[in-house]
C-alpha cells in the first residue's frame, strides 16, 4: 500500500475523531452565573431572603441534574453520529439561576441575615 492511501485514511479518521467532539454541551460545573442586579431583592426581608435562596438551590440542583443527563446523553449521540448536542435551555437557565443565587446571597449578607 502506499504513502498516500495511510496519509488519507489518517486524516479521515483524523476528521471523525474531531467533529465527535463537536457541539459537546458544557458540563454543569463550567456554567458561571450571569449577572443579576441586587435591586430585585433590596426590600426582601431575611426569611424572604432565606426562602428565595433555598428555592433558587433546589432549582439549581434540578438543573444541574439536566444538563449533566444532556452531556451523558450527548457523549452517546457523538459516538454514534459524530457530533453532540450542544447546550439547551437548562445551561442558560442554570446561569440565569446561579446569577439570581449569588444576587440574593449578597443582599443575604448586606443585610447581615447570617
Amino acid at each position: 500500500m502506499s504513502k498516500n492511501f495511510f496519509s488519507k485514511i489518517l486524516t479521515v479518521t483524523s476528521v471523525f475523531v474531531i467533529s465527535g467532539c463537536m457541539n459537546m454541551p458544557t458540563p454543569s460545573s463550567q456554567i458561571t452565573g450571569s449577572y443579576t442586579s441586587g435591586l430585585n431583592y433590596e426590600k426582601f426581608d431575611c426569611d424572604k431572603l432565606s426562602t428565595e435562596m433555598a428555592s433558587l438551590a433546589r432549582r439549581e440542583n434540578q438543573l444541574h441534574i439536566a444538563q449533566e443527563q444532556r452531556v451523558k446523553s450527548s457523549k452517546v449521540q457523538a459516538f454514534w453520529l459524530g457530533y453532540g448536542q450542544g447546550d439547551g435551555v437548562e445551561a442558560s437557565e442554570l446561569a440565569n439561576v446561579r446569577g439570581e443565587k449569588e444576587a440574593v446571597r449578597k443582599a443575604y449578607d448586606y443585610k447581615n441575615c447570617g
